[in-house]
């Protein structure tokens, strides 16, 4: 068996990036990048250390079965995490190659927003607040939201978020195809 491809298969399963494997196991994130591409070969001891990260045991590390399909549900645990300074994005799944949407929560807290510029990207978003306000920028329109409002809009207009309330504020967001 191959250990870095099988250990790729079953981040990639748990929805962990490398750098989130790496956080959790107390390696560093090229440590895991040399180990998934077969450059290094771990030895037991760093093995069972990364494996904590999962968590995994050596013995179901190497018994258990490979999936032969996309992994389709997904625990609270086992969200992505992508976070960008102040906010926390959660994706559902792990970004891979001819994923066509990104879905996940995004957690702005008091303040918080996505920078001075105005975001562009070749994509289509849209998404419903689940707590708080947020104040959305899409084009020349300008608008705060609150539980239960929805955006939808095409990426490609200049827009940006800002929490301009006193409370955490989450949304649910689904972005195709996937900017990061």
């Amino acid at each position: 068996m191959a250990v870095g491809p099988r250990l790729r298969a079953i981040r990639s399963e748990r929805g962990l990036s490398q750098r989130e494997l790496a956080r959790r196991s107390g390696v560093t994130n090229g440590m895991i990048s040399l180990i998934e591409q077969d450059k290094s070969s771990p030895s037991v001891a760093l093995l069972k250390k990364v494996l904590v990260g999962i968590p995994m045991s050596l013995a179901e590390f190497f018994s258990q079965p490979e999936r032969t399909e996309p992994q389709a549900f997904f625990a609270a645990a086992e969200l992505t995490a992508l976070d960008s300074g102040k906010i926390r994005f959660r994706q559902v799944g792990a970004q891979v190659a001819g994923r066509t949407l990104q879905v996940m929560t995004e957690t702005y807290p008091p303040g918080a927003d996505t920078g001075e510029g105005m975001l562009q990207h070749e994509a289509q978003e849209g998404g419903i607040i689940i707590r708080g306000q947020i104040e959305i920028t899409a084009g020349h329109q300008t608008r705060v939201l609150g539980p239960g409002d929805a955006y939808y809009f095409d990426s490609r207009m200049p827009h940006r978020f800002r929490n301009i309330g006193r409370e955490e504020c989450e949304l649910f967001s689904a972005c195709t195809p996937p900017t990061f």
